[in-house]
């Protein structure tokens, strides 16, 4: 199969929905495309019914055109990532991986275009990243939750604000970035670089202000990316946690052993300065919308992060009751959302942290307009309860 037919399968899949994300090739599936969050099948010419494993083979070699690391990568450990463009169409994140004895592909679409803050409705505390002169901002989240689209509308606003020199670490470069004020070098894994810590360290002698770690993988990673923020860096990095609070930090403490957890919690109370999660909700009348928790640096989040949590002093109520700091919680968000009609109460319960509180924030709204809390009837007194029934 060559490149050009393989561009015409790749631009019918993009052309077939709308709001599509990834492109889904799969053995005993047809082509599938990710629209909204949902698989859905895709009619191409040629057709392809159920593929077979060499018909997806067929796809995974082509993309990787003869690379030997990837070829290696994928032989040794099952899988390897690339970038795959279709010309004036669209960039893909390209990850190929065995299963069963076949091999199967999943093509993340890339943005066309660096969006900014404004255009992506992310919260203030965006702008006060993008303010920070040193430090570690972490984005989390599953993957596929927007955290690489949310940290290069930072790296644009860096950009149009800041002339200091910004390198990047990506597995693979996912937005090509323009000079404008600032000065960029964007470095890919496997073929710019070894791995992140070799990146890393590499990138503390080559004089930035702004470093953007893609994935903070492990324990060598993280250490070295704290040593760059304790060296006036900032350093900008994605981790893959479910929340901004408590299984951000338990993550990361899991990467050391127990004997440096007291140095790692004063390491991180003095070096982290936000930690934003992020979650992708369905959207009332098609598409998706985005749900934030964000917390910032305070001297109770860092009294919390060296001394650990307790009652009354977790990080979730912390964030409760930051709103000064810009700080808020994945239900407060969520809550916000169904005022604004954007999320049914369903999709609100279902995605919230803890569906009581939610639960409580809609009856509320519900309240205020004047709206049924509850599906029970009428209530009224049993005069004759526990009285003896005459017969």
């Amino acid at each position: 199969m060559r490149k050009q037919e393989m561009d015409y399968i790749f631009t019918q899949m993009l052309d077939s929905h709308q709001d599509i994300s990834d492109l889904n090739i799969t053995v005993g599936k047809p082509l599938q495309v990710e629209s909204s969050g949902v698989l859905l099948p895709v009619e191409t010419h040629p057709p392809f019914s159920d593929l077979t494993p060499f018909q997806t083979e067929m796809f995974a070699l082509n993309l990787i055109d003869n690379d030997r690391r990837l070829i290696n990568q994928l032989i040794n450990r099952g899988s390897c990532d690339l970038s795959y463009e279709v010309p004036g169409k669209a960039r893909f994140r390209v990850s190929i991986f065995s299963q069963r004895g076949s091999y199967s592909v999943v093509m993340r679409k890339m943005a066309s275009r660096i969006p900014t803050i404004a255009e992506l409705e992310l919260p203030e505390a965006f702008y006060r990243i993008a303010s920070e002169q040193n430090g570690i901002v972490l984005v989390t989240g599953a993957t596929g939750s927007g955290k690489t689209t949310s940290l290069a509308a930072v790296l644009n606003e860096i950009n149009n604000n800041k002339a200091v020199h910004i390198i990047t670490l990506e597995d693979p470069v996912e937005f090509s970035h323009p000079h404008r004020m600032a000065t960029f070098n964007q470095r890919e894994l496997g073929k710019d670089f070894e791995s992140f810590p070799v990146g890393l360290r590499a990138a503390l002698r080559q004089a930035p202000k702004v470093i953007l770690v893609g994935e903070l993988r492990d324990r060598e990673t993280m250490e070295t990316g704290m040593a760059a923020a304790e060296t006036g860096h900032l350093v900008l990095a994605t981790l893959h946690t479910v929340d901004a609070g408590s299984t951000t930090i338990n993550r990361i403490l899991g990467m050391f052993s127990a004997e440096e957890e007291n140095l790692i919690r004063l390491r991180l109370a003095d070096t982290i300065r936000w930690v934003v999660c992020q979650r992708l909700l369905p959207k009332i009348g098609g598409g998706r919308v985005a749900a934030f928790e964000v917390m910032s640096t305070s001297l109770r989040v860092k009294d919390a992060i060296v001394n650990g949590e307790v009652e009354g002093r977790t990080f979730y109520d912390i964030m409760e009751t930051g709103k000064a700091f810009s700080m808020v919680t994945f239900d407060e968000y969520i809550i916000d959302l169904y005022a604004k009609g954007l999320v049914t109460e369903e999709t609100a319960k279902a995605y919230a942290s803890n569906r009581s509180i939610v639960g409580r924030g809609i009856d509320s709204l519900k309240s205020a307009k004047g709206q049924k809390t509850t599906s029970l009837g009428k209530l009224q007194m049993d005069n004759r309860y526990g009285k003896q029934k005459v017969w």
